[in-house]
């Protein structure tokens, strides 16, 4: 497993990956590579750009989100310099929230728009539309109680991404797709790699929910995941498997690290799981079938018809060929 860049953590995890039946995969970071870029930045007024550009330059330097990164780095390269903000709250799976000059900004999901019950005009929702269609994540940047930008953030798909899936499920697994994204946007990942079950708009308790729901119906379920949102699914999972590039946490919550962040190592792991309990099988039967031969014979099973007893020397032979037998067949 090392040498194809699979690690093991945990020896329970190997034996249990190839009763495998049900796949979760996060979308960020595992189906998609984990490197968002902006490609939009629309100001509901440009005039006001200058002074809103750097509070949420300032918001999103705060935030340890992959999308915030994004945000930041675009902000940079539009030389914007971020201020100090007064207060700062990450809200996890929906965005954050920071005062500055006692007014409110928040930076997130539509969701996290509504459930503040800020006005998002019809201009920047109509954009934001025609962005989600694209397979763009839209976040939202409100000050007081009006949304003032829409960021469009795009990540790659992963090119292997779609071979990988077709090859699991031609092992006869059932992939879903969990995201704490938008439905256009979780659809169009969907479909360009194949994938018909899909969730969106999934807040990170969701995850460990939805798989308790699956293994409750009998599922033996594999998670696979990259980000701090992702540890407690991959903890309630069977099986838990991690990518190299994530986060540590979420290295630490799996039994399987994968250090390429490759799907098609999934599909490995899995096969790597199969061939080790086949050849733990095969080893049991070469450790006993010599004994389960020789000890009635050695107790003298056959004398009462032939008189016939084993020899010891042949005993301790036949206890060295078990032996000799399994390690052969191990290697």
């Amino acid at each position: 497993g090392a040498q194809q860049g699979i690690l093991i953590k945990d020896a329970q995890a190997l034996e249990t990956a190839f009763k495998i039946d049900t796949l979760i995969l996060d979308k960020t970071g595992t189906i998609t590579e984990g490197k968002p870029k902006v490609t939009d930045l629309i100001w509901s007024d440009e005039a006001d750009s200058m002074q809103f550009g750097k509070v949420l330059l300032a918001i999103e330097s705060q935030s340890e989100h992959p999308i915030a990164e994004a945000i930041v780095k675009h902000l940079k390269n539009d030389n914007f310099s971020p201020i100090l903000t007064d207060f700062f709250e990450s809200l996890t799976g929906m965005g954050t929230k920071a005062s500055f000059e006692q007014k409110t900004y928040i930076v997130g999901n539509e969701r996290l728009m509504h459930a503040n019950q800020i006005n998002i005009s019809n201009t920047l929702s109509q954009r934001a539309e025609v962005l989600k269609s694209e397979a763009k994540t839209v976040v939202y940047f409100s000050v007081g109680n009006e949304v003032e930008a829409i960021v469009a953030v795009a990540d790659q798909v992963k090119t292997s991404a779609h071979s990988a899936i077709q090859q699991i499920q031609e092992m006869g697994i059932n992939i879903y797709m969990l995201t704490g994204d938008n439905e256009q946007t979780a659809s169009v990942i969907a479909t360009q790699v194949g994938i018909e079950n899909f969730k969106a708009n999934v807040m990170p308790p969701d995850k460990g929910d939805f798989i308790k729901e699956l293994q409750a119906k009998g599922k033996i379920v594999a998670m696979a995941g990259d980000g701090v949102n992702d540890s407690h699914a991959l903890a309630q999972s069977d099986v838990g498997i991690a990518m190299g590039s994530g986060t540590d946490i979420a290295m630490e919550s799996a039994g399987i690290t994968l250090m390429n962040s490759d799907l098609k190592q999934i599909a490995k792991a899995i096969k790597l799981s199969k061939a080790t309990m086949h050849t733990i099988r095969q080893n049991l039967f070469w450790a006993f079938i010599y004994n389960l031969i020789a000890i009635p014979i050695a107790a003298g099973a056959l004398y009462p018809l032939n008189g016939f007893l084993l020899n010891p020397m042949i005993a301790g032979a036949a206890m060295s060929m078990s032996s000799i037998s399994v390690l052969t067949n191990s290697l």
